[in-house]
């Protein structure tokens, strides 16, 4: 784009060739300008070449792995909310059967006032199993729109059935009514279960209810457990439904239907008995069952992190061959403007030349 300083005048070659030079300089600074505004190197992967296979062959991975890295953090509210309602209620049963071991033998007034507390405590408990996490249930699975004990769980049939049971405790004698409270709180039946429709099954068939997150390749991780079901631990123990928040609802309906004027009742003591070792039992099995949900929520927090680095870096390989280095691509932008500016002031500069050549002829 020099003036070759051998010629008086200009032709037609001399100005089509500053005219070709301006345009490419122009297309060049146009790139640039769309690079400056965009941040990439180009606006199609085959704008790229040959490094365009880096983002094609990376950007799936990185989509994958946000995801796992999305369901991971969405798991771990509704995984905390459970743990600290299981952890409640490992208080509450806990706190009933220090009560047990020593309710025979007591006044009357002290049975009725342990009756009412447990009345209360199994009020608690079914509020515990409604905990929510934003618009989820935690303890309904995956029937999370609906809470896992819709009703009064004092009305409910479970409850009303067991106060039947330990109201007869002096004719059927202590073995009867405990078979009796054991059937009401294993039952599943509509006029009995305190529970939804969906976890008012039997376990086996709530296997597949269980709240799950997918956080890698592997097999879907199971977050939570089911109000009516155990989670990764079974429960244990001569008196049991196979369910520790069964079992200790059944404790807290069996004290809570008891009367001071049966303090000196036969059988009452074998009651109470079955009462505090069931209670123990399933205090055993959900303390069990919250530890592995909390090594398993550390798990997921850990991946969640190593997913976050792994993403990071994905998207950093993707950047190096698709983002543009904005301080380079500004300077360039600066200099190809002047470069053009300079280009129109030598094509008018050769215009004015070429045009008086011709006069001049």
């Amino acid at each position: 784009m020099q003036i070759p300083s051998s010629s008086p005048t200009f032709g037609n070659g001399t100005l089509s060739q500053v005219v070709n030079d301006a345009a490419t300089i122009r297309r060049q600074l146009d790139a640039l300008t769309r690079q400056a505004g965009d941040g990439l190197v180009a606006d199609t992967y085959s704008g790229l070449g040959a490094a365009a296979a880096i983002p094609l062959s990376l950007g799936s991975a990185v989509d994958e792995a946000t995801t796992w890295q999305a369901n991971t953090q969405a798991a771990s509210g509704p995984m905390q909310t459970a743990q600290s309602a299981l952890a409640q209620i490992s208080e509450i049963a806990t706190h009933f059967f220090g009560q047990t071991a020593a309710l025979n033998g007591i006044n009357t007034t002290a049975i009725d006032t342990s009756a009412a507390s447990a009345r209360d405590a199994l009020t608690q408990l079914s509020s515990l199993l409604n905990s929510k996490f934003g618009n989820i249930f935690v303890f309904s699975g995956t029937d999370s729109a609906n809470p896992p004990i819709p009703g009064d769980i004092l009305a409910s049939g479970m409850v009303t059935s067991i106060a039947t049971a330990v109201a007869t405790l002096s004719t059927n004698g202590a073995a009867a009514t405990i078979a009796s409270t054991l059937a009401a709180a294993s039952s599943n039946a509509a006029t009995i279960s305190p529970f939804s429709t969906t976890l008012s099954q039997p376990a086996a068939a709530l296997h597949g209810t269980r709240p799950l997150v997918v956080a890698g390749p592997g097999a879907p991780v199971p977050t939570g457990v089911l109000a009516s079901a155990n989670g990764d631990i079974a429960s244990t123990g001569s008196s049991t439904t196979g369910s520790y928040i069964r079992d200790i609802m059944r404790a807290l309906a069996t004290i809570g239907s008891l009367s001071g004027s049966q303090a000196s009742t036969s059988g009452l003591d074998i009651l109470v008995q079955d009462v505090h070792t069931s209670l123990g039992d399933a205090i055993a099995a959900l303390n069990s069952d919250a530890g592995v949900m909390g090594n398993r929520q550390a798990t997921l927090q850990a991946r969640q992190l190593s997913l976050g680095d792994t993403v990071t870096a994905l998207q950093g390989q993707i950047s190096s061959v698709r983002d543009v280095d904005m301080a380079a691509t500004l300077s360039r932008l600066t200099a190809t403007q002047t470069q053009l500016q300079a280009s129109y002031q030598l094509l008018n500069t050769l215009r004015s030349l070429s045009l008086a050549s011709v006069l001049s002829g």
